[in-house]
């Protein structure tokens, strides 16, 4: 079969841990782009990078990223382009990559992220600002290519629910309730994943910790391991405390030929999809599903004509214990199958949560793992919000037989069943799943509860109150009545 000289091909991949010095995000990138390109083996495609496209950065504002990395790379790029904040943008770059390649409108494309947070935090503390590049107003600012995910609802506002760590510990909670667990065999059954987890990581040269973990040690808080939101203790949590860079380079066949690339380093994207959950978490059917997981997981396999079992290689995106677990209920997949780990990385926590830009490295390790056993399928899965942005990534060494497609399934979601979210809730509900957050010192201080209403809908809620909070940690709450006042704040109602 004769091969379209369109056809796009993930060429190289560059990682990179930044353990010393404090070199700027920008800088990161670059390096990583140098990496992607010796894998690949052709110092010139940097040269020919006609669009870079950055993943938002957290740890330094840039105009535009992709201009300064194209200068310090040596190429001219005719395109930049730059990403709102969301863990699915690595992946929806390479589905928007390769449909530019294919379709003539680039040649090479850089796609790349970093962080500098360690070095950014430290110096804040101290009241210090770093002295990286900064772009005046005469530098364009870039092109948004993939939004910002909505990560503020007026229920979830009124709440005080702002961030990812109190909101996944509900998802969690609403997974042990249907598996019918205690709190303690839960636990157990989480730290047992992530145990898994950190064993990739401590074979993975670019992780952050390289290091294996009993799951006991995981889930039993400690003067390291604290408790931030049950049933999370730290090393339940994605460690974004790094200083990571992650690039990967596509070109066309044409261009991959030209320059003489092997053609065992040529990884062809198969398929690409994409789909959102509700913005607002408490519109959701179940906390405990996902409706675009399901829908744009299927998809892609069958975009790519190949089944579950066709897949080799996987990497299921990993913030948070609970994001696993639905993900791979949603698209059929064992969370224990020791043939088939669900991650290739070792995950947020133990290979490194560098915000927004991790599936960036996850995508540069699938691709190697791929080069390593030529012919396998691997799957990608990348999600921003709570939950709530997903896209999908099948790879392969060799070239899908009906060209690279993309497809958003959107309209499938939107068919699924939704519940009615109350923001301005007053009155009895009765608890459905919470969490308790704690200070440094590891105290409770904090409680916050989603609440099914009379009506069938959902209210969030908070407490501060000590015996609420009390109750929640330590006794089974779920369906207790709970009396919810204009202000967002409960009780319970035999209290």
């Amino acid at each position: 079969m004769s091969l379209d000289p369109r056809t796009p091909v993930l060429v190289g991949g560059g990682q990179l841990n930044e353990r010393e010095g404090a070199r700027e995000p920008a800088a990161l990138i670059a390096d990583a782009a140098a990496r992607a390109a010796a894998e690949a083996g052709s110092t010139r495609l940097l040269e020919l990078v006609d669009s870079v496209r950055i993943v938002g950065l957290l740890s330094w504002r840039y105009r535009d990223p992709g201009a300064l990395v194209g200068a310090w790379i040596g190429a001219t790029p005719r395109h930049t382009g730059y990403t709102g904040s969301g863990g699915s943008t690595p992946q929806v770059l390479v589905n928007q990559a390769a449909e530019d390649i294919a379709a003539g409108r680039c040649d090479v494309v850089l796609i790349g992220g970093a962080e500098s947070w360690r070095t950014r935090t430290t110096l804040r503390a101290k009241g210090v600002r770093p002295h990286w590049t900064v772009q005046d107003e005469s530098v364009p600012a870039a092109p948004m290519l993939v939004p910002e995910v909505p990560m503020r609802s007026e229920t979830e506002r009124r709440a005080g629910l702002d961030r990812p760590a109190y909101i996944y510990p509900l998802f969690e909670q609403a997974l042990r309730l249907s598996a019918g667990r205690s709190m303690d065999k839960h636990r157990e059954v989480i730290g047992e994943l992530w145990s898994r987890f950190s064993e990739v990581a401590a074979a993975n040269p670019y992780a952050w910790t390289q290091r294996a973990y009993t799951g006991s040690e995981i889930i039993t808080p400690g003067e390291r391991n604290r408790w931030v939101a049950s049933p999370y203790t730290k090393l339940l949590n994605s460690n974004n405390m790094v200083e990571q860079g992650a690039a990967v380079l596509l070109c066309s066949v044409e261009v991959a030929r030209r320059l003489g690339i092997p053609r065992e380093n040529w990884v062809f994207p198969q398929a690409g999809t994409e789909a959102h959950d509700t913005y607002d978490i408490a519109e959701r059917a179940a906390l405990d599903r996902s409706p675009a997981i399901r829908h744009a997981s299927a998809r892609a396999l069958e975009l790519a004509g190949i089944g579950l079992d066709d897949i080799a290689h996987i990497d299921v995106y990993s913030c948070f214990p609970s994001a696993v677990q639905v993900a791979a209920h949603e698209i059929g997949l064992p969370t224990d199958d020791p043939a088939r780990p669900l991650t290739v990385t070792g995950g947020l926590t133990f290979a490194g949560g560098p915000w927004n830009n991790y599936s960036t490295h996850a995508i540069a390790t699938l691709a190697t793992r791929l080069r390593q056993s030529p012919g396998s399928y691997g799957l990608l899965t990348a999600n921003g919000g709570y939950l709530t942005k997903h896209a999908f990534g099948v790879y392969r060494t060799e070239p899908p037989p009906a060209g690279f497609r993309r497809v958003d399934v959107q309209d499938s979601v939107d068919r699924e069943p939704t519940v009615r979210a109350h923001p301005d809730y007053e009155g009895a509900a009765l608890s459905e799943s919470w969490t308790v957050v704690y200070s440094r010192s590891g105290e409770a201080e904090l409680g916050f509860l989603s609440a099914r209403t009379p009506d069938g809908g959902r209210t969030l809620a908070s407490t501060r109150e000590p015996g609420a909070l009390a109750r929640l940690a330590n006794t089974e709450t779920a369906e207790e009545p709970v009396r919810v006042g204009a202000d967002g704040e409960f009780r319970f109602a035999d209290d």
